[in-house]
């Protein structure tokens, strides 16, 4: 998962787009679907010439780091593409790749001529595969396995070569079912279900390879040349790009639901609160959906083995329509029709949410403590481009949580942005100048080596007393120029992971539609989201690569996930340009942080909560550094029971970015930060507000 992107037009892009992924990606079902195509209609289109030129030439012209589209820039091209579709080498043989490795110094002057056909010739092959490969599974699967075997599954990619031929194929299928029947197995699944549920996933996947689009094998296709730049160029086909308008407006027309793809099977995960369905009151968690028809009368579709994404198509439309849902309920086979009215929904869950939080001192006095809840920097651009005055905005919404806390005579701020990937530009300014009087924000150099800074210039402060940063590695671009700031002017503390994310660079978005024809209403041909602009911290520094470093750590495991900025494939490199002028605050003093950590350590010391997630790091990073998984299945099983004592990768992250219906989990994390905010007001003098220095 990528962070979103740091925009100067304040778009920012849901989730990397990955065949390989479509599976498990969770969609919403009031998102912008692209149309149902099968292969065979993949043909060739005129747009796609344009729009591959267009690509092209802005490129050349825009991008950050000036590199011309070039023979390098085609073999990383050619090699992204093909870990798009095959990333652990499962279903291409070294023969095709070496059959396709012909064209591998050649796709930059396809692409600048407007040709994608490369794409289309490989894809064809993949689908081949796929095809192949499923019944290569269900042969697999009626043999008579080995689990007694010492053998290991290799799941680094790097470490394996593509199959030379298919009875190498076969033994690395082989490999692959009985680790998938020993995942089963391990869930409590009987040899029976396992095998089942094994045999329908891979048939949905071929199913839904076979029903990709034209624009998304476009958008595949451009994205491994545009990200072969930098990992946040991308081109996005104007359904992402609707999807963006999206999720920084936080409202949108449909049904209000949260749905999952398994194994063809379309499953409800939530019902957003207040929403269409919540309102109808029979829509719930864990009901599958089996066929979806339009208004009170329209055809019945069947949407078991469907895109996710076209089934969401399907039911998302206009408010005040009428969509009807198959729907089986959780534990039953029979299918009950339920009309639900789209209305227009509030995405509650990605907006600034606030709790006042009494604490007990060791004093016994009562500590105030604000804590507000950010997972984006939103903005809807399209009402603030009309004029309209009161249009959604993270600074707005903040504000007010402000304002209230000061009603409320709060004596501490923490603003929790764990789980914030980033967002508006615009937004990051002024929310910074929330708690800044007034001064430089965040610096921006660009192609050419021009640097500006970006001030906030609204005299005063909404909040002026003790202001506590949470972070995570998860907490990038918009995230971490706001805490970046809040450091450079010693204004509050950095607590959390050891660093942020580190994504430095400012992305723009140029509508494709309006570059190839400068006339009203041009048509929609999507857009490219291109670097170019690094950004960088009052003091100079970028936070590229490197992020923002806490004052003030905690353990926690998304430290030492490969989830950073500089995991991702040519990611841009750190600088660092001159310091602008500001003026600091006495918020903060280098003895003041060397107190609160040695106070957080003795804590975690004495803490078994922490003590765990301290033996769970070490399990984690002894795992993650394993290329290889047992195929013994009483050794599999073993291993899998100690693993599972702790939290695995995948349920960190979900648990880290998931959102609830609580302002903040109250667990032993939550107050350990009380902690340290208690602490931090003790050290500051006593009523010290933010007051330059």
């Amino acid at each position: 998962m990528h962070p979103t992107t740091v925009t100067r037009n304040s778009w920012r892009r849901p989730g990397a787009l990955r065949v390989l992924t479509f599976a498990s990606f969770l969609f919403s079902a009031i998102f912008v679907c692209l149309p149902d195509q099968s292969s065979a209609q993949l043909a060739p289109k005129v747009s796609e010439r344009r729009v591959a030129f267009a690509v092209t030439q802005l490129m050349k012209k825009d991008h950050l780091s000036n590199h011309p589209i070039d023979d390098e820039m085609s073999q990383r091209a050619f090699d992204q593409f093909l870990k798009t579709l095959d990333p652990l080498k499962l279903y291409f043989y070294q023969s095709d790749v070496d059959e396709f490795a012909a064209n591998r110094d050649k796709l930059d002057d396809m692409v600048n001529a407007g040709d994608v056909s490369f794409s289309r010739t490989v894809f064809d092959r993949f689908l081949k595969r796929v095809n192949e490969r499923v019944a290569m599974v269900d042969r697999v699967l009626a043999a008579d396995l080995d689990f007694e075997k010492k053998e290991m599954f290799i799941t680094d990619a790097d470490k394996v070569q593509y199959p030379k031929n298919e009875a190498e194929a076969y033994d690395r299928w082989r490999q692959r079912v009985k680790y998938d029947i020993l995942s089963e197995k391990a869930d409590d699944k009987t040899p029976e279900e396992a095998q089942e549920k094994i045999h329908r996933r891979y048939e949905s996947f071929a199913r839904r390879m076979s029903q990709t689009s034209g624009d998304e094998l476009l958008e595949m296709f451009l994205t491994s040349m545009t990200s072969s730049f930098d990992p946040h160029t991308t081109y996005m086909s104007p359904s992402t790009l609707e999807n963006f308008n999206i999720s920084m407006r936080l409202q949108l027309d449909g049904i209000g639901a949260a749905l999952l793809s398994e194994d063809g099977v379309v499953k409800v995960t939530k019902v957003i609160p207040g929403g269409a369905a919540d309102k109808h009151g029979k829509l719930h968690p864990e009901d599958t959906i089996v066929t979806v028809g339009q208004g009170e009368n329209g055809e019945m579709v069947d949407v078991v083995d469907m895109k996710l994404n076209d089934v969401v198509n399907l039911i998302r439309g206009k408010a005040g329509t009428v969509v009807r849902l198959g729907v089986k309920a959780k534990g039953t086979g029979e299918t009950t029709i339920y009309n639900v009215t789209r209305a227009k929904i509030e995405l509650k869950d990605s907006e600034a949410r606030g709790e006042v939080i009494d604490h007990k001192t060791d004093d016994g006095r009562t500590l105030r403590v604000g804590w507000i809840d950010l997972p984006s920097f939103y903005m809807d651009m399209d009402a603030a481009r009309r004029g309209l005055g009161d249009f959604k905005s993270t600074t707005r919404d903040v504000r007010k949580l402000l304002d209230d806390f000061n009603d409320q005579e709060v004596q501490a701020v923490v603003l929790d942005l764990r789980r914030n990937g980033g967002g508006s530009l615009t937004e990051a300014i002024n929310l910074t100048g929330l708690f800044i009087d007034q001064g430089p924000v965040v610096q921006v150099k660009d192609s050419s080596g021009n640097i500006q800074a970006y001030d906030d210039t609204d005299r005063g402060m909404v909040w002026k007393g003790p202001l506590v940063v949470l972070t995570s590695k998860l907490s990038a671009s918009a995230s971490e120029i706001l805490a970046g700031a809040i450091q450079d002017y010693k204004r509050g503390i950095i607590v959390g992971d050891q660093a942020t994310h580190g994504k430095g660079t400012v992305q723009s978005l140029l509508d494709l539609g309006s570059q190839l024809f400068p006339v009203p209403n041009p048509p929609n041909y999507g857009a490219l989201k291109i670097t170019m602009q690094q950004f960088y911290r009052p003091n100079g520094e970028s936070t590229q690569r490197r992020g923002v470093e806490a004052d003030v750590v905690l353990p926690w495991i998304t430290t030492h996930m490969d989830i950073g900025e500089g995991d991702l494939d040519y990611a841009i490199a750190w600088d660092k340009i001159p310091q602008a002028q500001y003026t600091l605050y006495n918020m903060v003093d280098p003895n003041l942080l060397k107190q609160l950590q040695t106070d957080v350590n003795d804590r975690i010391g004495q803490s078994e909560d922490f003590q765990k997630v301290n033996k769970n790091i070490e399990r984690y990073v002894v795992q993650k550094n394993r290329k290889a998984v047992n195929l013994n299945e009483a050794e599999y099983l073993a291993e899998r029971k100690e693993l599972d004592k702790e939290k695995t990768e995948e349920d960190t992250f979900k648990e880290d970015t998931e959102n609830t219906d609580e302002v903040v989990k109250k667990d032993f994390y939550f107050d350990e930060v009380i902690d340290v905010t208690s602490d931090y007001v003790k050290l500051l003098e006593q009523g010290r507000v933010a007051a330059r220095q």
